[in-house]
């Protein structure tokens, strides 16, 4: 999926991506029906990204994503419900039980390569699903944990920003996500990233100059998680409800299309794919009630023709309109040159 190295597009247009992703934060909730979608979008771009960090930047395929999602979710329910935690401290604590979780799939995991290491994953969602339902005393089984409070943003007891209001909610949650933002692309620019590209590209290459790959693929692991286990705990405040689908296969399934469709190997690519997966959903659900199979011809058109995704078919139509541009202009100037 990734045949392109991201890090000099990384590198040398950071500010402009920046930008990019301030712009489409500000024009969500002024595009979009409700703040609540826009919210939607920007939660589930956070999982892609997360995503994206395993597959496009490491070449790690896999369909754990949906376990860090569900304990996120459910990890700050319980402590906003039984602890009465705070909003930052519930977030802390979804992002310490994803990346806790991710250690322990990681680390079994990557002992494994290629398809084993894809099933080892999808055997890990498997199980963590049937986890959830068997402990209905913590999860609330098939009916999820109901009545997940939103915290209000407070100091001292003063409430600073009221957050049942979901314009707030939403401004909370895009001043977050442009936060990761800006911490992962910090993060696929550095040494590290390098690494896990050299990763990506060859990873027997990569041990032999010296690299311990597998503490580089836990550590990303990692990272994938704490951001997908924040990403569950939005959610769960977004519905004021943990389902017991957030930790099902299904899950990890809308990640990874979410992250194939916006680009592999693109972090604006992320928020891309889960905007136009969110918002198919939304708009073929009400006109079709088997809209997935609608879904899936997408994703193949996609795959087939738009191999960098949207982003990759975004930068690529825009190739050939600079290139047509330059094209027409150099008549023009030997025009002048002539009279």
């Amino acid at each position: 999926m990734s045949e392109k190295n991201p890090l000099p597009v990384a590198k040398g247009r950071a500010p402009a991506l920046l930008l990019l992703v301030v712009a489409s934060l500000v024009a969500l909730p002024l595009l979009l029906p409700s703040a609540t979608l826009a919210t939607e979008i920007l939660i589930f771009a956070l999982a892609a990204l997360a995503c994206n960090l395993l597959l496009g930047y490491t070449g790690l395929l896999s369909f754990g994503q949906g376990i860090f999602f569900g304990v996120g979710a459910y990890g700050a329910a319980l402590l906003m419900i039984h602890l009465q935690w705070g909003m930052f401290a519930a977030l802390l604590g979804s992002a310490v039980f994803g990346a806790f979780l991710a250690l322990l799939v990681g680390a079994l995991a990557i002992r494994r390569t290629g398809i084993y290491f894809v099933m080892l994953t999808l055997a890990f969602s498997q199980m963590a699903y049937f986890l959830a339902y068997t402990l209905s005393g913590w999860t609330g089984g098939d009916n999820g944990l109901l009545d997940v409070p939103r915290p209000n943003i407070e100091i001292a007891g003063h409430v600073l920003v009221d957050l049942a209001d979901p314009r707030h909610f939403y401004v909370f949650v895009a001043v977050l996500f442009l936060l990761i933002f800006a911490a992962a692309l910090r993060v696929i620019r550095s040494p590290f990233g390098s690494t896990l590209l050299a990763i990506r590209e060859n990873e027997t290459r990569a041990a032999a100059i010296g690299y311990d790959t597998r503490h580089f693929k836990i550590l990303v692991f990692m990272l994938s998680g704490a951001i997908t286990g924040i990403a569950g705990a939005l959610y769960a405040m977004l519905l004021h409800f943990a389902p017991l689908s957030n930790i099902d296969l299904m899950m990890s399934e809308n990640i990874l299309i979410m992250t194939i469709v916006g680009g592999t190997g693109s972090l604006f690519g992320s928020l891309l794919g889960a905007g136009a997966i969110v918002l198919l959903g939304d708009v073929l659900s009400e006109l079709w009630p088997r809209w997935l199979m609608l879904l899936g011809v997408i994703l193949i058109l996609v795959v087939v023709f738009m191999r960098g995704g949207l982003w990759g078919g975004l930068a690529e139509l825009g190739k050939r309109l600079l290139a047509t541009r330059n094209a027409n202009d150099k008549p023009q100037a030997k025009t002048k040159e002539t009279l």
